[in-house]
């Protein structure tokens, strides 16, 4: 396991594994770099795997395209045919050598079923046509429709049996995705639309010269292919744009190079390089404010918050930059517990645009706040409670977890029972003293092992604190039903968050993650000698039915089915097929209408983004609930009420779970999977890659629909052990914490 590998985990969330094949021998080697450069600056938003099969070249012979793409992939296979059992990928894209890719092919990777090729139309040799499979045409391979039955038709066919012999296998791919140049013959020029052109003959041809012309725009230097990479206009792919730009920073460095190497830098969570690339050619210029802002948020991210002060300070100078730049310096002084200087800070950004949404609800969040209703109880007396304590419109999820956590050690969730330390808050000496006053600590529940939310360098996951501080905590430190939230592809550093965890697990008296997904991730970052320490502890959302006073089972439900579904970080939940996902649910939702008031379920206003597509693309209204303006009791209340929830959020199923209603789960992220495994119903999960995702979904729902009663009594039993363990764990921590 490297320092920054992705984190992969297709296995679980289902999500498609898609790579380009190309076969090649020596003679044909010289005319990949032509293909990999056109691949790349026609389509600069795609980075899938790009699988070389050969004869058995020198792995030397490779050096050139791995400077192109940064995800080379070198196999041994005798032939091009071999595109058909490649391991490791669901969806193949078959190029070859002799061709050029002029235009868009995302519609090839957004293909689901069957084997996609183009039909040839060929002479039969009889003075007639046919129509073939070309054996170096564009193939589009579904491996899940591909058995060693089909792999012999098409073996067999391609290159000389007709076409219509593989009926029922193939799928037809339009033209322009395999366009020969045989039909530009007399220098026709190449059509406009399109998309990949195939050279039938040599390159330099006589009598093609449009096509030559079209190849020849990608024979170019290392560096001029760099280069025009990052002057694209438009999205680029952050891992494309990572291999391309550093490289090229230092053959032309340039401020605004630099910018661009520092913002892929940090989108991929690698600050400290960030920082190097940007500090040297920035320093303290004040004609340079987005740079400075950028280079401000990086090193904000190493927790150098006096070095981040300067750079923001200087960016906030700048007129057109002051607002992002005055509500980042807010965080950055709530995060070193300055609530006057951040309120301060919200305040200049809001006189700068008072309409700036960040400096707004920094304002709102700093601003003083009003006598406690009820005194604390003395300091030995409280536990302190280590959370993400979600406000104002965030995620109605990061609300009501919390006040799970408490109720599950004490009756009164106020502050006159819990001292409350934000998560994201760095713990300096004066939170230390505090935490150290209390009778305990509890660090939870939520997915705080996740590299990115709030990154800080003291600890590389969300709890903002240097191991030397963390060492000198005396209170009793209880870890309890935290996840591991890193997403499926996600790339983030291991070395920094595994001396951390190491250091809070040795000094934990409990140590209890709320899935056995997370308790495995987990173990494999520890020393032999700390990995049983590492339990299970559920999160107590999943158990409310037991924790809330006076919770009472409804006796009638809204004849109601919610809906829900999450967008942060959508590339690496969706891929290529968020198309696909929306249409299936389409689907399934039509069917669902006609028994029940299908409704959506808004645990932030990001997630409204489903309502507005839903409708846009296929004409369906969904009505919103928006549970990021309820309250806790009025959360529990819509969900307790509701018949079904199809969710995607981790509390969009753990939630309602909770309360006793019947769910099921569009895995998106790993961590729904981990639930469900958890409690055996792993049948409730749909990936939202499933091929037949709308079917199915509708099909399960129906079922819990018709007999509503047992699919709830299942629920309360898959709960059950949820509960035994949760009260284990707490006769155990009432203990260690001493009883109130």
């Amino acid at each position: 396991m490297t320092d920054a590998a992705p984190d992969d985990r297709s296995s679980i969330t289902g999500k498609r594994r898609i790579a380009f094949a190309v076969h090649t021998d020596e003679d044909r080697l010289p005319a990949l770099p032509v293909l990999i450069r056109s691949l790349v600056l026609t389509n600069p938003e795609v980075c899938e795997d790009v699988v070389v099969l050969h004869p058995g070249l020198a792995d030397a012979s490779f050096d050139a395209l791995r400077r192109l793409h940064p995800r080379v992939v070198i196999r041994r296979a005798e032939s091009s045919m071999d595109v058909l059992r490649l391991e490791g990928y669901d969806t193949v894209i078959a190029l070859s050598p002799a061709m050029v890719v002029l235009g868009d092919i995302g519609e090839l990777l957004r293909m689901r079923h069957g084997v996609g090729v183009v039909p040839q139309l060929l002479s039969d040799g009889e003075g007639g046509q046919r129509r073939a499979v070309l054996p170096d045409g564009v193939m589009v391979v579904q491996r899940a429709d591909v058995d060693d039955a089909v792999q012999a038709r098409l073996t067999a066919v391609t290159g000389r049996g007709s076409a219509a012999a593989l009926d029922g296998v193939l799928t037809p791919v339009d033209a322009r995705f395999d366009f020969l140049t045989s039909r530009l013959h007399g220098d026709v020029p190449v059509p406009a639309q399109v998309a990949v052109l195939h050279f039938t003959g040599p390159f330099d041809e006589p009598g093609y010269g449009p096509a030559a012309a079209a190849r020849r725009r990608f024979e170019m230097s290392d560096d001029e292919f760099r280069a025009a990479y990052c002057d694209l206009p438009g999205g680029k792919h952050p891992d494309l744009l990572a291999h391309c730009a550093p490289p090229l920073l230092d053959v032309r460095p340039s401020l605004g190079l630099a910018r661009t190497v520092a913002d892929v830098y940090r989108r991929q969570g690698r600050y400290a390089e960030a920082v190097d690339a940007l500090a040297p050619v920035v320093a303290d210029r004040l004609d340079a404010p987005r740079c400075q802002e950028t280079l401000g948020v990086c090193l904000m991210a190493l927790s150098r918050y006096d070095e981040a002060e300067a750079h923001l300070l200087l960016a906030a100078a700048s007129p057109d930059v002051a607002p992002r730049a005055f509500a980042q310096l807010a965080r950055l002084a709530w995060l070193c517990g300055r609530e006057e200087d951040a309120h301060a800070y919200a305040r200049d950004g809001l006189e700068a645009d008072p309409t700036d949404a960040g400096c707004h609800s920094w304002y709102v969040r700093t601003r003083p706040q009003g006598p406690t209703p009820q005194e604390p109880t003395g300091a030995a007396e409280q536990l302190a409670h280590v959370a993400l304590f979600a406000e104002g419109q965030e995620n109605a999820g990061d609300k009501v977890l919390p006040e799970a956590v408490r109720m599950c050690f004490d009756t009164d969730t106020g502050p006159r029972r819990w001292y409350q330390q934000p998560v994201h808050r760095l713990v300096d000496e004066a939170a230390l003293e505090q935490l150290n006053a209390r009778r305990g600590v509890i660090v939870g529940g939520g997915g705080l092992f996740l590299p990115d939310t709030s990154p800080n360098g003291n600890s590389h996951w969300q709890w903002n604190v240097p191991d030397d501080v963390l060492a000198r905590l005396t209170a009793p430190l209880a870890v309890f039903a935290v996840g591991y939230n890193v997403f499926d592809g996600q790339l983030y550093r291991r070395q920094r968050f595994a001396e951390s965890l190491q250091i809070l697990v040795a000094r934990s008296a409990f140590f209890g993650l709320r899935n056995h997904g997370s308790i495995e991730r987990v173990r494999e970052l520890l020393p032999a000698e700390l990995r049983d320490r590492v339990r299970y502890q559920p999160c107590p959302t999943t158990v409310a039915r037991h924790l809330v006073p006076g919770w009472s089972d409804p006796a009638e439900r809204a004849d109601t089915v919610l809906v829900n579904c999450a967008y942060d970080r959508a590339g690496l939940r969706f891929g290529h097929d968020y198309g696909h996902f929306l249409a299936q649910l389409a689907g399934a939702l039509r069917e669902l209408r006609d028994r029940a008031d299908v409704r959506y379920a808004a645990h932030m206003p990001a997630d409204e983004k489903f309502v507005h597509d839903l409708r846009r693309e296929h004409g369906l209204s969904l009505p919103v609930e928006r549970l990021y303006d309820l309250s806790n009791d009025e959360i529990r209340e819509l969900y307790r009420r509701s018949r079904l929830v199809i969710g995607m959020r981790g509390h969009a199923g753990m939630i309602p779970f909770g309360c006793g209603t019947p769910i099921l789960s569009l895995v998106s992220h790993p961590k729904l999977a981990y639930f469900l495994s958890d409690i055996g119903r792993q049948e409730w999960g749909l990936s939202v890659h499933d091929r037949e995702l709308g079917p199915r979904l509708a099909e399960r729902a129906a079922a819990i629909l018709d007999d509503h009663a047992a699919a709830v009594a299942d629920v309360h039993s898959a709960q059950e052990m949820l509960w035994k363990t949760t009260q284990a764990n707490l006769d155990e921590l009432r203990t260690t914490f001493g009883r109130a």
